[in-house]
């Protein structure tokens, strides 16, 4: 097994998903930490990135000073994790992309559709992979879901319903913390909030599961807490490109719910249902049928679900472990990559260009929910 060497940008101490990038990266061994620009505090990050084990030299104090510092370096970063908030992704992830590195964006990717595009575009002139972190399609059961449905276990699908629904942001009197006042921030954000920042990882299993793309939205789009600018609910309907009718509610203000994130999946001959707080177990109604509990690590299931299961069955399967999952389908294809001399795509691996879609979609729930509604395409 060859081990690549892997960088971090942003992530650093007290960061949500800082730990969960670490975890995930180093736990199968085929990426080794070795560089990182961790916090927008040079020295705190230099700091913080020396006490987790990085050598002093390559303990960045910004991510432009990293790029100065690994691209001319014989053993140079092979990928680099871009975890820093929205309205830098572009920026930084283009100019390792421009500089042949392989990059892991957090999503969303970029700011805008033509960044988004734009990026896509670099991704397939310069051969570095662009992926995007929709860390929750690395969850076991996701990808048997999506195997059932290519396989045509529950027919041809009919109806996909999706959540992510958390009560975090509902007290109106923490409006002003800052670490939540940013999510609502239009120049930090974007045009969206809550689909932006929770919505879309639901929209993106619905696409990841049916392999259909989204092709237009209704949506109603809602500050339930008035001081803020942008949207803190949502409700959205969607139409995909082989049919398939949509229904998608997301908000941060449904006091009670933890983290939310389910999907169901309605197809001509059976329905699936998954929970990402509940992941170990997968809903299988057959048309006319008794409902059977799917459970994660038990024998028989698809290849796709039995690669991706990392604890025995009746242990409990966690979100590093998804994003584990990720940087080993990324370190698959750089080291495939690397023997063909040639850009290898990945049906498990979000990319630059899924990314791009979920900008679209990002715009025209936006577009929508100003227009009350109107239906909206992405293209």
């Amino acid at each position: 097994m060859t081990s690549l060497g892997w960088g971090l940008i942003g992530g650093g101490e007290g960061s949500q998903i800082g730990p969960a990038h670490r975890l995930g990266a180093r736990l199968d061994g085929y990426f080794k930490f070795t560089a990182g620009a961790l916090d927008h505090r040079p020295e705190q990050g230099k700091k913080f990135g020396v006490e987790l084990g990085l050598a002093a030299d390559r303990s960045y104090g910004s991510w432009q000073e990293m790029l100065a510092g690994e691209k001319n370096r014989k053993d140079r970063v092979d990928l680099v994790t871009v975890a820093t908030p929205n309205n830098s992704h572009y920026e930084i992830t283009k100019a390792f992309l421009s500089e042949g590195f392989h990059v892991l964006c957090e999503k969303p990717l970029t700011m805008t559709v033509e960044e988004s595009v734009e990026l896509a575009r670099l991704s397939e002139q310069t051969g570095a992979v662009c992926a995007v972190n929709y860390g929750y399609s690395g969850y076991s059961l996701v990808r048997h879901m999506k195997a059932m449905v290519n396989r045509g276990d529950i027919g041809a699908v009919r109806l996909v319903f999706a959540e992510f629904a958390h009560g975090h942001h509902a007290d109106a009197s923490d409006a002003d913390n800052p670490r939540i006042r940013w999510r609502y921030d239009p120049e930090q954000i974007g045009v969206s909030a809550q689909f932006a920042d929770c919505g879309i990882h639901a929209l993106h299993l619905a696409t990841f599961i049916t392999d259909q793309r989204v092709q237009s939205v209704s949506a109603d789009t809602v500050s339930l807490i008035p001081s803020r600018q942008l949207e803190d609910d949502a409700m959205v309907n969607f139409r995909m490109s082989g049919g398939i009718v949509g229904r998608l509610w997301t908000s941060a203000c449904a006091i009670g719910r933890q983290h939310g994130l389910t999907i169901q999946v309605f197809g001509e001959t059976g329905g699936l249902r998954w929970a990402q707080e509940q992941p170990n177990q997968l809903y299988y109604t057959p048309v006319g049928g008794r409902t059977t509990i799917i459970e994660r690590g038990e024998a028989n299931l698809s290849p796709e679900a039995d690669k991706s299961s990392r604890v025995t069955i009746g242990h409990a399967e966690g979100m590093p472990l998804a994003f584990a999952n990720i940087y080993a389908e990324l370190h698959a294809v750089i080291c495939e990559q690397r023997k063909k001399g040639n850009a290898i795509s990945s049906s498990l691996l979000p990319l630059a260009s899924d990314g791009a879609e979920s900008i679209k979609a990002i715009y025209a729930v936006a577009k929508s929910g100003q227009a009350r509604g109107e239906w909206v395409e992405l293209n």
